[in-house]
């Protein structure tokens, strides 16, 4: 499983009817399992599930309802990114609902060389209050982060560009949701070149799109992809289970 991985990035288990603890277990082999800042929004009974859901109960959400909103790659604000998450469906409407997954090793390969040679040696700074607040501005329901929970996700820098620490490929590791600058550049400058990344990474030929069926668990390399979960409107109810697996710090 771990080899299929490396080698397809997005890996798919079709009717994979597993119980919660059966889905942390599972993924514990891979690695140690990380606890999201929002704790409101794990499953009960596993704080190792994050509950992702549009659906609300007595008015309240029951999950992580915009998770998918942007691309990015799960927990690249961490000291130590996420290896790779595990994504169980819940329930999911008959049409729409899909997620999307751009592969940024592809798009590495195929960066215009200027914009290559500019990213190379170069860090960005990945924020999750920079992504949040900016959720936050869109959606009400999002409470101020309490004192404790912005002292848990401090920014950190990573390298622009990293080392595959298992097949050694390189990839760029920036992404929209979560990466706020270029360390050492001007910021309109480090804006208008994320953003050209950014546009970049996400052409058509670097996707996989991923329609759910019934029980679907899903797989992926968060060093090297990014994924992106359009919002499913109600009445439709979207409902799934996430587990993320620690990494290595990036190089």
């Amino acid at each position: 499983m771990r080899q299929a991985l490396l080698d397809h990035l997005v890996v798919v288990f079709r009717e994979a009817r597993i119980t919660p603890a059966q889905q942390v277990a599972f993924s514990a082999q891979l690695g140690p399992l990380q606890i999201h800042v929002l704790r409101q929004f794990q499953l009960r009974g596993h704080p190792e599930v994050l509950v992702v859901s549009n659906v609300l109960e007595d008015g309240k959400p029951i999950g992580l309802g915009d998770a998918g909103r942007d691309w990015h790659s799960d927990l690249s604000y961490k000291p130590r990114p996420s290896l790779g998450s595990l994504l169980h469906v819940q329930e999911m409407p008959t049409e729409g609902g899909e997620t999307y997954f751009a592969n940024m090793a592809l798009a590495l390969d195929s960066l215009p060389a200027a914009e290559r040679s500019a990213l190379q040696g170069r860090r960005a700074v990945h924020s999750y209050i920079y992504r949040y607040e900016r959720l936050r501005a869109r959606e009400s329901w999002r409470p101020p982060l309490t004192p404790q929970q912005v002292a848990e996700v401090p920014p950190v820098d990573h390298p622009a560009i990293r080392t595959h620490p298992e097949s050694g490929r390189k990839a760029l590791f920036v992404n929209e949701g979560f990466t706020s600058h270029l360390v050492g550049v001007p910021e309109d400058e480090s804006r208008d070149m994320l953003a050209r990344v950014f546009a970049h990474s996400v052409r058509p030929e670097n996707i996989y799109t991923h329609r759910w069926v019934p029980g679907d668990l899903v797989f992926w390399d968060n060093r090297t992809t990014i994924h992106y979960a359009p919002a499913v409107p109600p009445p439709a109810r979207r409902t799934l289970y996430r587990t993320t697996i620690e990494g290595d710090v990036p190089v």
